[in-house]
């Protein structure tokens, strides 16, 4: 497959789980969404908020006072434009925020294709600390259009009533959901999940709230997983390692969709 538009170090990218308090306190729901099927990547699939990093992103990060790690900064604002562009949802942000200003927002951010004139306008700054590191993917030896360098990060929402838009162009559908209830969506065919998609899934699935996400960041600091492949008794397998806090670590290649 042309890979010309990929750079030897993957093409840097972000995704934001987005977790609210589950309906009579049941496990925390996540925001999924479902790209389009003209789409190059996860045409079709159901996936986490996310995108690549802008130049735009960079520029903004270098100019924060009392950044340490103007890449790391990078790769979090575009958690937060792309959440914002994608849903319609105003997270990692500080100031003033109800549906009416967030949705000034979005419309702002479609004109601009940049989060620094939109913050600005709105009075907002960024709270860089409410997205949390959770995961990094870096899927370098698998044999596809593009390869991104992903990092997955956290943030919660509490309650979680928003109001949550499609964007009718990357996406078709935006809709909230257990970690199990998509695993299980999944296995009956109603939602399509990527490899990336399904570990991570599993994962969260062991969590009962935001809180014991953000423990198991902790105990897991990011690293960058690098999926590898083995066989196994006459069968093709795509695996992780098996210390990254991942439980379910190998899935056959046959029927796999990888994106």
């Amino acid at each position: 497959m042309a890979m010309s538009d990929t750079p030897a170090d993957g093409i840097p990218a972000a995704t934001l789980v987005i977790f609210r308090h589950g309906p009579r306190g049941g496990p925390p729901e996540l925001l999924m969404v479902t790209r389009a099927r003209s789409m190059a990547f996860a045409g079709g699939a159901a996936v986490f908020p996310g995108g690549r990093v802008d130049q735009a992103d960079r520029d903004l990060a270098r100019r924060l006072k009392g950044i340490k790690n103007a890449d790391e900064a990078a790769h979090r604002i575009t958690a937060i434009r792309e959440t914002l562009e994608e849903t319609g949802l105003a997270v990692g942000v500080v100031g003033k925020i109800d549906a009416e200003r967030a949705a000034e927002a979005r419309r702002m951010l479609h004109e601009k294709d940049a989060l620094a004139p939109v913050l600005e306008a709105m009075d907002w700054s960024l709270d860089l600390e409410a997205i949390v590191p959770f995961a990094r993917w870096f899927p370098k030896n698998e044999r596809l259009p593009r390869v991104f360098d992903t990092r997955f990060y956290l943030t919660g929402l509490g309650t979680g009533a928003v109001d949550i838009a499609v964007d009718a162009t990357e996406n078709t559908r935006l809709f909230w959901i257990t970690a199990r209830d998509a695993l299980d969506a999944a296995d009956r065919g109603e939602i399509s999940v990527i490899f990336p998609t399904r570990r991570n899934l599993e994962r969260l699935a062991q969590f009962d709230d935001f809180d014991a996400a953000l423990s198991d960041c902790a105990a897991h600091p990011p690293r960058t997983i690098v999926p590898f492949f083995e066989e196994h008794d006459g069968e093709g397998w795509i695996c992780i390692p098996d210390d990254a806090g991942y439980p379910i670590t190998r899935e056959r290649l046959r029927g796999l969709s990888r994106g």
